[in-house]
């Protein structure tokens, strides 16, 4: 008969976990039950993604506003500190700025304009375009952004995120500009709060006369008091758990995402891939945010994911070299084509119009799709016929 379902993404609905449960064990067990109950056939090459706060959650891997605040005392001096580049975020960074007012230091919130990075809006666009404001050089302070843009609110959240921050942060100065270098006009003390920008901004800052510049993945690098921490991360990939606590992006991922797979291997004598994963990569085409607040797509993965598609565009084998063909002797003459394409198929014009991306990637955002970020409860994807193609039977 022939094959008629490709990829799958499946939700797992997982029980509730909290700090000190055996994640391997549960997510096996998970998986186990939907094969049990013949929802499926576990087979080579399925993978099992874990979401990034699963993992942290279980870990226990949590750190408190003041233990942040601690952390930032210990390594910046001075009475002033730069806040550059962050996004407007209240789930990702408004934890973050109670934690940093609490160091007692004079806050300079600098925010990048007529967006931050992910997409975020600060103002209307053609407010900006309309007026003698140059976003390439001019720096602009509270009352100037006012004058010029009001009231302005974020499309979904109804936020003014200058006045929330500037809330949050008590007697911080809010900064509007788009030029790293201008930060050193306010102070020479600068925690550099980009996402995807950070080690270039980093290095522009420090070859122009910085003083001290750390990035968010330098806090909470080690424990304080007994806290969480992230080794290679720090606070990027962190969000809001509550009101005085955040939870962490998770550390040792390669230990668990190596302890399931044999687990799973072992049992159904099949070569599962598993990886963990946070934001996917992809870009809201109504609000224009780019959903990937996270340093990485996914933090861990089995080896059997690395490296990027190697795909031949159907669509331009058919509209091209077999053009000619009709009905199942065209089909035939594809799936002849892909089974003997070639083993690295970069620059070839076959593959014209296919997504050379790192399949972590691609795997992480259709997870991010199919488990949601509110109420699915399934924070475990199984993905199935990923990596088949047209030429599979």
């Amino acid at each position: 008969m022939e094959r008629i379902i490709g990829t799958v993404a499946m939700g797992l609905r997982a029980p509730i976990i909290k700090e000190g449960d055996d994640l391997v064990e549960i997510v096996f067990n998970l998986v186990k039950k939907a094969a049990d109950q013949k929802d499926v056939t576990i087979k080579d090459k399925d993978v099992v993604c874990i979401t990034e706060s699963l993992l942290a959650r279980a870990q226990g891997n949590y750190v408190t506003i003041e233990q942040i605040a601690k952390d930032v005392n210990e390594k910046f001096e001075g009475d002033e500190l730069a806040i550059l580049f962050p996004i407007l975020s209240r789930n990702r960074f408004s934890i973050l700025l109670k934690a940093f007012a609490l160091t007692g230091k004079k806050l300079h919130i600098c925010l990048s304009y007529p967006q931050d990075e992910v997409g975020n809006w600060l103002m209307d666009e053609m407010d900006l375009f309309n007026s003698d404001i140059n976003p390439y050089k001019d720096v602009l302070d509270m009352d100037t952004y006012k004058e010029v843009f009001g009231d302005y609110k974020h499309e979904f959240t109804g936020i003014s995120y200058p006045d929330l921050y500037k809330e949050l942060a008590g007697n911080a100065e809010i900064h509007f500009l788009n030029n790293p270098l201008d930060v050193l006009k306010f102070t020479d003390n600068i925690l550099v709060s980009s996402i995807h920008t950070r080690d270039l901004v980093k290095k522009q800052l420090l070859d122009n006369g910085a003083k001290k510049v750390l990035k968010l993945d330098e806090i909470m690098t080690s424990p304080i008091e007994g806290s969480g921490f992230n080794e290679e991360y720090g606070l990027l990939g962190s969000n809001l758990a509550t009101d005085n606590k955040v939870k962490l992006f998770p550390k040792d991922g390669d230990i668990f995402v190596k302890a399931l797979q044999k687990k799973l291997i072992d049992h159904f004598d099949k070569q599962v891939e598993v990886m963990v994963y946070g934001d996917g990569a992809f870009k809201d085409p109504v609000g224009k945010i780019w959903e990937l607040a996270d340093p990485v797509v996914s933090p861990a993965y089995t080896k059997g994911l690395v490296g990027t598609p190697n795909e031949i565009k159907i669509k331009y084998l058919a509209d091209t070299e077999l053009e000619d063909l009709e009905g199942e002797a065209r089909d035939r003459a594809i799936r002849e084509r892909i089974s003997k394409k070639e083993d690295k198929l970069i620059g070839k014009n076959e593959t014209l119009g296919t997504t050379p991306r790192q399949i972590t990637d691609l795997l992480g955002s259709l997870s991010d799709l199919t488990s949601g970020s509110g109420d699915k409860g399934t924070p475990v994807v199984l993905i199935q016929g990923y990596f088949d193609n047209y030429s599979d039977k």
